[in-house]
């Protein structure tokens, strides 16, 4: 029937939303920790920069650590975005799920009664 065709494409693609959000999620996370070894890195370099004495410091090793603090702080400020980035892509996913849930609410219910089946992997998703 056009009817369950309809309710089964709704199915799968939901699905398909819900995969490619899930791979998004998992893109983040990498850049996230892949941001973070580099910024531990640069740290650890950094602290056995700070370690010698001041005046025992060569001008290469004193450059060295400002190009450290500013890589650093743009690293950080990357990561900041993503952060922030992360954010506000979940609270679009949410107001889209809501948007969805109402619609198949609506408009595939009726179907989804006349055409349930018990065994329908699927239907435990939603």
């Amino acid at each position: 029937m056009p009817e369950e065709i309809e309710l089964e494409m709704a199915k799968i693609q939901r699905l398909r939303e819900v995969l490619v959000r899930r791979e998004s999620e998992l893109r983040f996370m990498m850049d996230d920790i892949q941001l973070c070894k580099d910024i531990m890195n640069l740290k650890k370099e950094l602290q056995n920069l700070v370690a010698i004495p001041e005046k025992e410091k060569t001008k290469l090793q004193k450059q060295r650590e400002d190009e450290l603090i500013q890589k650093i702080h743009k690293l950080v400020q990357k990561r900041d975005f993503l952060v922030d980035d992360a954010e506000v892509e979940r609270l679009r996913e949410k107001e889209e799920d809501k948007e969805m849930a109402e619609f198949l609410r609506i408009k595939l219910k009726p179907l989804d009664k006349a055409v349930r089946s018990p065994t329908s992997e699927f239907s435990k998703l939603f």
